[in-house]
């Protein structure tokens, strides 16, 4: 016990002087939306028992499969700090289980479970009594779920098949949770939850309390006492095989050590080449990433499939590549201090080098989903091969642009921990770097798409042009950004922080910490709910317009009077487009602000 208190204290002093800082914005943010979800939560509770279980499913979805995007989740205290203590691994996992409950993410999930209570208060007095510590054993299912599947997801990382099969289900599951609306109009149109998969998630362990307090409140205490007990039962089970997965964490990712045919090149460019396909082949982690974004783009494609809509299927091509780019946005990061042997490359081939690689791995399979899911929906022709390759050319160029200008130091390859989804110490510039790389590329598509709006096929050669000034272009910019401040990028792996600027340079330091604390809140804000009004309800509720879909689901404007409906599409993708513009211009005016009042300083120091 003494242990477990110790770690929470150690917890409590580490959260207590981090909540500053980006950190301390993203963290205020995700309360917020976590708040909001528990809103959602309680009011589920008092609909209807059947939603709340549905509910509390996705809870421990999040809890599971939430952590492989965010670095491996909350490891304030990591395994690896206790390592030469000596502690037993089940005292070491009882102490690490205790600690974990002391956060933000812990206390949001707390009050969503209350919503066990509210059932019970309705049922009688006996079903609230058994509600409050189903509560408890219900939260730390949740948290040992977490910590199981991180620790499994690390060990499945050190084997191909395990990389790829983590990648599968992750990048289904992630996708899922993105098309939720799809999965809303099925169950309005179908009435509702179906029995069986009411009965269903119930099974489950997300539903278990629940089953304890309806089985209380019709005073069945056999079954109550059975599930109260399962719950207890599994909480030793899931706590114990933490235990021993915290004996294996220990080492690296292993490489894969197979005979393979020497590299052989004519030139710089052509080494980096072959040195980065080999990488991409051989690193487990980049083969998890690069299956994740591949199940990610054809699920999110398909999933429009179960309410007889297939306008979607022929963008899996192009969702997989923004999402491949997203999820490499890091590329010179991840290779951590072997940066020096990048700036010995001469002319800038490194770079020439990465962006074919990255070409070759991408290129090929988002062509075939492109072709293939094309020719069985019909079309559309131009636009689909207008915006592959755009999107192409926009990915090999944004990708290294964005890993030099906005470099955010990783661990270096031999060094990865028992948790190969930590990357980097800096989880939130991480995050905010792939979501940046999403909307970027993304945006070097506009072109094409629009030239194929306004003048059909011709759009196809905008399209090439487009990826091939972008590839070019972008390339370029990177190149220069390496030629020139190699060194301080090294230094910014090698420490984790920029250097100083040098005197009288004029030049800022600035960084998005230096915002006011309620100017970061707000900018956060802004970028994490600008997606609300302007794809759901906005781009989303345009396409069923045009396509005739008359499900309106939870789309606002479709529940208005026929001539009001395009102008409240038209409102809401203005509404998301001015929220996202604002999160941008208070830190823009802000950055500009600081920046001349410094080079004002220094004209009046000279």
């Amino acid at each position: 016990m003494a242990v477990a208190l110790t770690m929470v204290a150690m917890k409590l002093a580490i959260l207590r002087h981090s909540m500053t800082g980006q950190k301390g914005g993203l963290i205020a943010t995700g309360g917020g939306l976590g708040l909001a979800l528990v809103a959602a939560t309680i009011v589920a509770a008092v609909v209807n028992a059947d939603l709340l279980a549905a509910a509390y499913a996705i809870w421990m979805l999040g809890w599971i499969f939430g952590p492989v995007f965010t670095g491996g989740g909350d490891e304030t205290l990591r395994p690896e700090y206790f390592t030469l203590i000596g502690l037993p691994p089940r005292r070491l996992a009882t102490g690490l289980l205790v600690s974990a409950f002391v956060g933000v993410a812990p206390a949001i999930s707390l009050l969503a479970l209350t919503g066990l209570v509210v059932v019970g208060v309705r049922q009688g007095p006996a079903a609230a009594l058994v509600a409050l510590p189903a509560m408890v054993l219900q939260l730390a299912i949740f948290v040992l779920l977490s910590r199981v599947a991180v620790a499994v997801m690390g060990i499945a990382l050190r084997s191909r098949v395990g990389a790829i099969s983590a990648g599968l289900i992750n990048g289904v599951i992630v996708a899922a949770l993105g098309q939720c609306w799809v999965f809303m109009v099925a169950l309005g149109e179908a009435g509702g939850l179906p029995a069986g998969a009411s009965t269903a998630v119930r099974y489950l362990p997300s539903g278990w309390g629940l089953t304890a307090v309806e089985a209380a409140g019709a005073g069945d205490w056999g079954r109550a006492g059975l599930a109260v007990g399962a719950m207890v039962v599994l909480v030793a089970l899931l706590l114990t095989v933490w235990a021993a997965l915290l004996t294996r964490r220990a080492g690296a990712v292993r490489p894969s050590t197979r005979g393979r045919r020497p590299m052989t090149a004519s030139t710089a460019s052509g080494a980096v080449l072959a040195k980065e396909l080999r990488t991409w082949s051989r690193d487990l982690v980049r083969t998890h990433q690069l299956t994740f974004a591949l199940a990610y783009g054809v699920f999110f494609a398909a999933a429009p499939l179960l309410i007889g809509w297939n306008g979607m299927l022929p963008y899996a091509g192009p969702i997989f590549i923004v999402m491949a780019a997203a999820m490499s946005a890091n590329v010179y990061g991840v290779d951590g201090t072997a940066l020096w042997l990048t700036m010995m490359c001469p002319d800038g081939a490194d770079v020439r080098g990465r962006q074919r690689a990255w070409l070759l791995t991408v290129g090929p399979l988002a062509v075939a989903l492109g072709l293939a899911f094309t020719a069985v929906t019909g079309g559309p022709w131009p636009l689909v091969l207008a915006l592959t390759p755009a999107l192409l050319g926009g990915g090999a160029g944004v990708v290294v642009l964005m890993s030099v200008y906005a470099l955010v130091p990783g661990t270096d390859p031999h060094r990865r921990g028992g948790n190969p989804l930590r990357f980097s110490e800096d989880e939130g510039a991480l995050t905010g770097q792939a979501y940046a790389v999403l909307a970027l590329v993304a945006l070097t598509g506009a072109p094409a798409g629009v030239a194929v709006a306004l003048f059909g096929w011709v759009g196809v050669a905008v399209g090439v042009a487009t990826g091939v000034l972008c590839f070019w272009s972008f390339g370029s910019l990177a190149q220069r950004r390496l030629h020139t401040h190699g060194p301080e990028l090294l230094h910014t792996m090698r420490t984790g922080k920029r250097p100083p600027a040098a005197p009288g340079s004029g030049r800022s330091r600035w960084k998005f910490d230096d915002l006011p604390r309620r100017e970061r809140i707000i900018s956060i804000v802004c970028w994490s709910t600008g997606a609300i009004p302007l794809f759901p309800q906005g781009i989303v509720a345009g396409v069923f317009k045009v396509n005739g879909i008359t499900e309106r689901s939870w789309f606002l404007a479709l529940y208005l009077p026929e001539g009001l409906q395009w102008p409240m599409i038209g409102f809401m993708v203005l509404l998301g487009l001015s929220i996202y513009g604002l999160g941008l211009w208070i830190p823009l005016r802000h950055r500009e602000a600081v920046t001349g009042d410094k080079v004002n300083g220094a004209k009046a120091t000279v």
